[in-house]
């Protein structure tokens, strides 16, 4: 062994221990005083409550291309230019829609029972007489996948899974899969129905409902969701190795090109030649209850935040409010959205559609020439216990395929641990809206905003309409 001098080790060390320090950390960015102003002041507003109020209450469920949907829309209209917003307008698109009808779901032998189920978006209709026949069970769409067709063939799928809640809803991707996929599996392995467990997190006798689409040409079967508990009751009767029937009936009709559309509204900015900052949620709701979490609540934060800045000055660029209409069956709305003006330069997009729990993340998506901006939008929020996150991703349904096609954006993800209880279920009511936790999604939407939309100046016409409620 060669045996060095102690001088020079250290001389040899000294480099070494230089090149392996970290860079050091960017200097601290300031937050604009008018940010911070309007931050605080939006901690005691309720503009958002007021929104998603009136809109569970006056319009109620709304689901995509009915009627109902039709009535939020006008109500949208009237609220949006009600709060002093400008060019407020629909814009109009047409959707296949799907309607659930009479939906039960029986053992029938060896332990007689009922079961709370609800039909998944698509699901064929076993006609009023419904569909009899024998479970087979599986613990996940993977087992399912691996099962030989005789296995299937004839009989109704249930699939099992495990879902737990987690704080940024992680699970959902995974964890949707047997709502998602496991129809058509099914259907090409010559299954008459399935029934899955609910995609929640919950233990209330509520299913959960949401879409699902039959791919690869497979023939369209009823599709159901068993609530939690019903669902795990049916895994301890399987575990009895006796033969299951059930009674399954699902009574659904599919009607094409029925008339959808988005709600826009904006806030001029004073350089219209500038791209504009997207602020959205989506308008329309599952049927089966009001959809204050998902999304009633969305939207209203995305407006708040817009009349807030709005109220205080006329920022740089444009603010555009999008309630895109049909999310919830296949994301129409924003594929309208990108079709029409998806093309064109956004100096951000911003979704809201996780709930109304307190933000705790903020990730960005503007590119490395504005890490600044991003910097300051971070330490904009750090104050609202927000943490910053990736600088190379943003997150939202409708503005997703806009994003993966390169336009920046920013996410705020909600605490989403109790997302799941509700969601696509009867639970998702205005009671599970903490106004609290709603006033502090407004103040770190404001705060986003108006950093992204640049120095607000005095309105130069006449004051804006639309005076705050109290």
């Amino acid at each position: 062994m060669r045996i060095f001098p102690p001088a020079l080790l250290a001389a040899v060390a000294l480099p070494a221990l230089a090149l392996a320090q970290p860079a050091p950390p960017p200097p601290p960015v300031a937050v604009p005083p008018e940010v911070a102003k309007l931050r605080d002041a939006a901690l005691a507003d309720d503009y958002a409550w007021d929104i998603t109020e009136g809109l569970t209450t006056e319009v109620g469920q709304r689901q995509a291309g009915t009627p109902a949907e039709a009535r939020a829309r006008d109500w949208a209209v009237r609220r949006l230019a009600a709060m002093g917003f400008s060019n407020v307008r629909v814009q109009p698109f047409t959707m296949p829609v799907w309607t659930r009808g009479y939906e039960a779901a029986e053992i029938l032998a060896p332990f007689p029972q009922k079961m709370a189920v609800a039909a998944l978006g698509n699901s064929a209709s076993t006609g009023i007489d419904g569909i009899t026949g024998e479970i087979v069970g599986f613990d996940s769409v993977d087992a399912l996948r691996a099962a030989p067709d005789e296995a299937v063939r004839g009989k109704i799928v249930f699939i099992d899974h495990k879902m737990t809640p987690t704080q940024d809803g992680s699970g959902y991707g995974q964890f949707g899969a047997p709502r998602r996929q496991g129809p058509t599996i099914a259907s090409q392995k010559g299954a008459i129905g399935i029934v899955v467990r609910s995609i929640g997190t919950d233990h209330h006798r509520n299913p959960h409902t949401g879409t699902q689409s039959f791919a690869n040409g497979a023939t369209p079967i009823p599709a159901g969701a068993l609530s939690v508990p019903d669902a795990e009751q049916m895994v301890r009767i399987l575990k009895r190795g006796q033969p299951v029937r059930m009674h399954l009936t699902l009574v659904s009709r599919t009607l094409a090109d029925q008339p959808s559309g988005n709600v826009i509204a904006e806030v001029p900015g004073r350089d219209p030649s500038l791209a504009p900052v997207l602020v959205g949620g989506h308008l329309d709701s599952w049927d089966l209850a009001t959809g204050a979490i998902d999304d009633a609540s969305g939207v209203a934060i995305a407006a708040a935040a817009a009349k807030r800045i709005m109220d205080a000055g006329q920022p740089l660029r444009t603010i555009r409010i999008v309630w895109f209409g049909a999310e919830e069956p296949g994301l129409f709305g924003g594929a309208a959205y990108q079709k029409a003006l998806g093309a064109q330069p956004h100096w951000a997009m911003l979704e809201s559609d996780f709930g109304a729990d307190r933000i705790w993340r903020v990730t960005s998506k503007l590119g490395p020439e504005r890490r600044t901006e991003a910097r300051t939008i971070a330490a904009a929020l750090a104050p609202l216990g927000i943490v910053a996150g990736s600088f190379e991703e943003a997150e939202g349904s409708d503005i997703g395929p806009m994003l993966a096609a390169g336009q920046p954006g920013v996410g705020l993800s909600q605490d989403g641990t109790r997302y799941f209880d509700y969601h696509h279920t009867p639970d998702d009511t205005l009671d599970k809206v903490d106004p609290v936790q709603l006033r502090q999604n407004v103040a770190a939407w404001t705060a986003t905003v108006a950093v992204l939309a640049g120095p607000l100046t005095p309105w130069k016409a006449a004051p804006r309409p639309g005076k705050r409620r109290k």
